[in-house]
């Protein structure tokens, strides 16, 4: 016979599906149900949260504020690969599962649990990111994933459940199912209803962090980023901690529009997605970064990054944040960033971050080395000719063999 459930760990965010989620687990487990509320600057209020959950009853619930660590250990990591998933995803909402999932197997061993809950469905990559990380940090914990275990099979279903148990419905959680929005320092996230169909053109009140392109101020700004071992501390000067950093370039990013994305995605489940995205400073720091490590890091270093990026971002993107090859990948690119320390300028304008100059101690830049006039330091023109030769050694016979 199996052992009684005595607490459960639950990924809980105040809505109205993790609500019903919280009812569910204390209805059918008959156990003590602690909530665990990440802060990762998703720009709502938090407090209503614990208010609701001490409503159903919750003794133990825990609201942790994650910003600076969420910006320092998981986004700035991310950023030093120039991490892109599929060419364009910054990855978001991903990058956040890890360090939720972190923190409830945290919470779970402080106060004797040892089983943890989250509300993610059956269709998504969030299941597989949260679980993946807890059978990665201690895989006695057991996981309760209710979307894959109850009866309930449809957004009526869902509503009668929370009417009959008297769990308040918000006007806009009646009728038509709303858009599913995630939302943290990095990045805002929108799916569902019209985004469904990758054929319709996202109606621009969506968009909640970034204004028009079309409407950003006609005046460029100019931003300047320092970095020291391919992190950003300062912007115009000014030193920062990660969060507050992230969050200036957020509100510079928003008002010249920079940073949206209408992506249609393969989830790692198998299907295809669209999510519009607006990630305005994580857009700014891309690009910044590149810049920074255009004039710092040597061309095969640089073009291994590269080749390695697709890879690592994949392992993000499918919930293998605390899998050791990440880890192996993670060390290769922070070797990487010794020296990419310095200054970039950005011209911020109408949807677009461009670099407009970088400055670095470390620079591997030589002005002397490619002037058209005559240089200082020793390079012979007379070289090139058996360099080429010898490259196109290979080509001669394999023309050769062509012509033949």
């Amino acid at each position: 016979m199996a052992r009684k459930i005595e607490k459960i760990v639950l990924a809980y965010s105040g809505g109205l599906d993790t609500s019903i989620i919280l009812k569910w687990l204390e209805e059918t487990y008959e156990c003590e149900v602690v909530t665990f509320t990440a802060d990762l600057g998703q720009g709502e209020e938090l407090e209503p949260a614990r208010v609701k959950a001490a409503m159903f009853g919750v003794k133990d619930v825990r609201i942790v504020d994650l910003r600076e660590e969420f910006v320092r250990d998981f986004i700035f990591p991310m950023l030093r690969a120039n991490t892109l998933y599929e060419g364009q995803y910054l990855l978001g909402s991903s990058i956040a599962r890890p360090l939720i999932a972190k923190h409830l197997v945290a919470i779970a061993k402080e106060i004797g649990a040892d089983v943890v809950a989250h509300g993610a469905t059956g269709k998504g990559n969030d299941q597989v990111r949260f679980e993946l990380a807890v059978n990665a940090l201690d895989p006695s914990i057991k996981i309760i994933a209710p979307w894959r275990q109850w009866n309930i099979r449809s957004r009526t279903q869902l509503l009668e459940y929370a009417e009959k148990h008297r769990i308040p419905v918000p006007s806009d959680k009646r009728g038509e199912a709303p858009f599913s929005i995630d939302a943290n320092l990095l990045h805002t996230s929108t799916e569902g209803k019209i985004l469904e169909n990758p054929a319709e053109v996202a109606p621009d009140h969506i968009y909640r962090r970034t204004i028009d392109p079309v409407d950003a101020p006609e005046a460029p700004e100019i931003v300047t980023i320092g970095f020291e071992s391919g992190d950003p501390v300062a912007v115009n000067g000014k030193a920062m901690t990660p969060a507050a950093l992230l969050t200036e370039l957020n509100e510079l990013g928003g008002r010249h529009g920079i940073g949206r994305l209408d992506l249609v995605e393969n989830r790692f489940i198998g299907m295809k997605s669209r999510g519009v995205y607006e990630t305005p400073g994580g857009a700014i720091l891309l690009a910044a970064h590149r810049g920074i490590e255009s004039i710092t890091l040597d061309r095969a270093a640089s073009h291994l990054k590269d080749e390695i990026m697709p890879r690592y971002a994949e392992m993000i993107y499918n919930g293998f944040w605390f899998a050791p090859e990440r880890e192996m990948l993670q060390a290769l690119i922070d070797r990487s960033q010794v020296c990419v320390s310095g200054e970039v300028a950005m011209r911020l304008y109408k949807g677009s971050a461009s670099v407009i100059s970088r400055t670095s101690p470390s620079s591997l830049y030589s002005s002397d080395l490619v002037s058209f006039e005559e240089s200082s330091i020793a390079y012979d023109h007379h070289d090139a000719e058996g360099f080429i030769k010898l490259n196109g050694l290979r080509l001669k016979s394999w023309a050769v063999r062509n012509i033949r």
